[in-house]
């Protein structure tokens, strides 16, 4: 059941032409959706956050997939030639599911990426910041076995519990959420990190605030990894793959930005100015889960 009228699919779009759809439990996948666009400024994209079930970390990966197989049908319903899981939680509980359902179509996840920060590291002790979800998974377990054997770096795992909820809020500077940075960062500096893995899809909302203390720290010299810009250049060459790239812009010479979500509209055309300065239209719609059997 629809809690209002959805807008219309873009311009009734077809192939190369058609939307990329992307989804986050939240406002935090507008960090990749921002790659995306930056990279990619042909393509007209369509944004899912689930905001009435975030954080997706704290619920149980059999929730979770329903909850990315419904917006994925969601997605998929209205035109989407390509699918990007913009949340690491969703992309372990369901990225696979995904495949399953849409072989047709290019679907890009994101990692929490120990692989890039391992190799940005210069003294092999790299810090990752990520939901406690997302540390505890087995995906992700067998990932940081291999690459600490692979490449004998140092990996520090940091749950930073609540920082996505803080970060969903949208009070991007509030004293409340630079003392919950302080209190995850400088521990790890102490620790000798001079890599910060970014690994939820949130935490690159607050670069600015996270660069500002690690200059602080006296620590300027440490690397922040981002993997937003990977997700996009892996879209970039799976749609160039396939034929999908957009040609060119739509002959109005405008590119279609949409939103949608399970929580209220206002506040996410609100994070879509805030966040990447796109003023975009927005629809609350109330969708069933999907059965994961």
């Amino acid at each position: 059941m629809m809690m209002s009228e959805v807008l219309p699919a873009v311009d009734g779009a077809t192939g190369s032409s058609a939307p990329i759809g992307i989804f986050d439990s939240g406002v935090g996948g507008l960090s990749v959706l921002r790659h995306i666009h930056a990279l990619l400024p042909h393509e007209s994209l369509l944004y899912f956050a689930d905001t009435a079930y975030s954080p997706y970390g704290d619920k149980t990966e059999a929730m979770v997939a329903a909850r990315s197989l419904a917006i994925g049908a969601f997605l998929v319903s209205r035109g989407a030639k390509a699918l990007v899981v913009a949340c690491n939680t969703a992309t372990v509980a369901a990225i696979a599911r995904l495949r399953e359902a849409y072989p047709q179509l290019p679907i890009v996840g994101v990692e929490p990426g120990l692989k890039p920060g391992a190799a940005a590291s210069r003294n092999g002790v790299v810090a990752v910041m990520a939901t406690d979800g997302t540390l505890a998974g087995a995906k992700f377990q067998l990932l940081h076995q291999q690459l600490s054997q692979a490449s004998q770096a140092k990996f520090l795992l940091r749950g930073c519990t609540g920082l996505a909820d803080q970060i969903e809020l949208g009070q991007l500077e509030s004293s409340e959420l630079t003392a919950m940075l302080r209190g995850y960062i400088l521990p790890l500096l102490e620790q000798g990190a001079d890599t910060l893995v970014l690994g939820c899809t949130h935490y690159p909302l607050v670069r600015t605030a996270i660069e500002g203390i690690v200059a602080e720290a006296g620590a300027s010299h440490v690397v922040l990894v981002d993997t937003g810009d990977a997700v996009a250049r892996q879209l970039g060459r799976l749609l160039a793959a396939g034929g999908l790239l957009a040609p060119d812009l739509h002959a109005d010479g405008h590119v279609a930005v949409r939103g949608y979500t399970s929580g209220s509209a206002d506040k996410l055309r609100a994070a879509f100015g805030a966040l990447v300065g796109l003023d975009v239209a927005a629809e609350a719609v109330a969708l069933e889960a999907a059965s994961t059997v």
